[in-house]
This record gives C-alpha cells, structure tokens and sequence, in this order.
C-alpha cells in the first residue's frame, strides 16, 4: 500500500518551471545495462546505512557516540542528492502532489474523473488528486509535465528515481490498467535515457510484470514485513529492494521491529522510521536499521 505520508516534498515549483521550460521550447554497485539506447547506471548498493528523508533531509545519523555517513538515501525532487551518497529521487507520476491542486486543476483533463464526471481525490489523502492514463493524449499531457521534473533529477545529481503510486489502477476502478502500465513505461524510458535507474514503488502484486515487462530496476517497498510480502520482491529483484517499515503498522499488525528483521525474505537494507518522515532531531522521529 502506499502511504502518502512520504510525499511531502511539493513539486509546485518544479512543475511550473518545467512547464514554462516547455512552453518556451515549443514555441554505488555494478552498472547494468538500460533496456533503452541510454548510458549504463547503476543500481544501490545492497548494504551500508539506508535512510529515506521525503519529510526533510539530512546529511548524517546520530546512533551512537559519533554520527553515521548515510551510503543510500531517498528524497524529494525538490532536495539536492547527498554528496557522497547514492540517492534516488522521489517522483510522485501517478498523483498529485499536496501544494500543486492548482497547477494540475488547470490541466483537469489530465486528472481522474468518476462516473458523475467529479475529480476523484485519493480518500487517504485528501489533498491528492489521482492522474488518469488511460488514454495515449492523457499519458503524453502528464509525461510533458513529469518528464523534465525527470530530467531534473539527473541534472541535479541523483543516481536513480523513485515512481510513487504505481498502484492506483488497483484503488481506483476508472484507471484502466494497460493505460497505467503504458505510462509506467514512459516513465522508465525517460529515466534510463537520462542516465539512471529507476525503482518500482510497493505494488507487490505486479512485481514480475514491473521488472520483466515495465523494465523497472530495483525496488522501494513500504510495510512489507507487515503484509507479508517481502519474498514478492526479493524473489525478482534479489538484494536490490530498499525496505520501510513504520511504528504504528508494525504495533496494529501486532509485530516488532525486530521480528521484521529475523523475517528470510526481508530486504539486507530494511529501516524502521517515523510515518511522517520527520527530520532528525525533530519530533516524532524515529530511526531504526536491521
């Protein structure tokens, strides 16, 4: 399930700068080889200290007497990488983002409508309205806007890209499938053209089809452990799944950390972290690693 906790990065800015761009223009490990005519990259590594930091960045871990170097690290597009770092770059291509409903609602054929015609937001999270692609004109609209944000990430650094909400033809019954998976594809054509690679975000259901037929790399996976599901990751993408667990779904599933991290098909880099995602020092935060 995603949780939209961890997209509290707003790409407002991004977006409208990336459009206007367009307008105007219109008028780690061992390196792999994309799937597209585009240079190698590379994947995460598979061990090392792991955090994701979409609530607010952060250069170092304080477990101990000393900090701690982080060696693989997710953020928001609108965050620089980490120097020194692996860091993957978090895209929401499936939803909006909470500080953009205006943006988006001027371009509202490219959103989800229902059966009465209303824009369909996710009940989870209010302030998201959900992208529809179902049709190839919809896919091209919402690529034209998502594309340089993309692009962005690897003018900025980033090794990889993470594609929030993969999921939404599973919550949302208008979303046609085929159309979903269409744009997925986009989304990871555009990213190995610029160089890196690009992780499927939960959708545990999919994961064969995602890596063998979508072409996505490595996996981003939140609340395995508590679904059950961590072996529909690692089975496809062996080491390279990046694992996070949260306190409150941990203790409603009746589990611990520590139990996540005994499971056999848990993920070598699993982390436990506050659903909010907070910064360090701020509170509420919480940060663990098997």
């Amino acid at each position: 399930m995603d949780n939209g906790m961890k997209k509290l990065t707003a790409l407002a800015g991004v977006i409208a700068a990336t459009a206007l761009l367009a307008a105007c223009s219109s008028g780690a490990a061992d390196a792999v080889t994309p799937t597209s005519d585009s240079s190698a990259f590379e994947l995460p590594p598979t061990s090392g200290v792991f955090d994701y930091q979409l609530g607010g960045a952060y250069d170092e871990l304080d477990l101990g007497d000393e900090p701690v170097g982080i060696d693989v690290v997710v953020r928001g597009a609108t965050s620089e990488p980490l120097d020194g770092a692996y860091s993957v770059c978090y895209v929401n291509g499936f939803q909006t983002q909470p500080d953009d409903a205006e943006f988006w609602l001027e371009r509202e054929d490219l959103l989800l409508h229902d059966s009465n015609g209303e824009l369909v937001i996710d009940p989870e999270w209010p302030d998201e309205y959900v992208l529809d692609p179902s049709t190839s004109a919809q896919r091209d609209g919402i690529l034209e806007i998502l594309g340089p944000v993309i692009d962005g990430c690897e003018d900025d650094g980033f090794d990889a890209v993470e594609i929030d909400n993969l999921d939404t033809w599973t919550r949302f019954d208008e979303i046609d499938e085929s159309g979903a998976h269409a744009l997925a594809e986009a989304y990871v054509t555009r990213t190995h053209d610029a160089g890196m690679a690009i992780a499927q975000k939960n959708s545990a259901e999919i994961t064969q089809v995602a890596h063998d037929e979508i072409g996505f790399d490595f996996a981003v996976t939140e609340e395995c452990g508590v679904w059950e599901e961590c072996a529909a990751y690692t089975d496809v993408y062996g080491d390279h799944v990046l694992q996070i667990e949260y306190p409150e779904a941990l203790e409603k599933a009746g589990m611990t950390f520590d139990e996540v991290c005994v499971l056999a098909d848990r993920a070598p880099l699993t982390i436990l972290r506050d659903v909010e995602l907070v910064p360090a020092g701020s509170s509420g935060y919480v940060y663990d690693a098997c």
